[in-house]
């Protein structure tokens, strides 16, 4: 076999390194710049929500907005795989969805004040994806002033 070129190591190290400057990264002080808290909801109102703010990318989503509407789309996806095996529903479903998940994202990451670009760092799999979970499972605060890494 051949040596590990310059193009091998850019491959490994570019995923591996770019998403720790936007980790280590503190969001801006002081309170939150994207509105105040948003209310806690249960499994019906955050459907309910998720549908409403279709494309909606400013305010704030709670975490139990977000993860409501994650396991509503997951639970979809499931029972419409077992429905049709050819995923033509599942597909469809997808692309319904494509938007509004992309738009609860971003409003869950205002609510930790952060810009909803961060959600791609996403696709920088390993680190980037785990901080993106890490940045959805954390809770808001209304004053971020406080040093934090995640």
């Amino acid at each position: 076999m051949g040596s590990f070129s310059l193009f091998h190591w850019l491959v490994v190290l570019i995923p591996l390194t770019v998403p720790l400057f936007f980790i280590f990264r503190n969001p801006p002080a002081g309170p939150n710049r994207f509105g105040g808290l948003p209310q806690a909801m249960g499994f019906g109102q955050a459907i309910s929500s998720y549908f409403k703010k279709y494309v909606d990318f400013t305010g704030r989503a709670s975490r139990s907005e977000f993860w409501f509407s994650a396991l509503f789309v997951a639970l979809v996806s499931i029972a419409l795989y077992l429905v049709d095996r050819t995923a033509t529903l599942n597909w469809i479903w997808s692309l319904a969805t494509f938007l509004p998940s992309i738009a609860i994202a971003a409003r869950r990451f205002h609510d930790i004040n952060r810009s909803g670009w961060h959600q791609l760092l996403g696709i920088l799999f390993p680190i980037g994806t785990i901080a993106v979970i890490v940045w959805y499972c954390r809770a808001p605060t209304a004053d971020h002033s406080r040093a934090s890494v995640f």
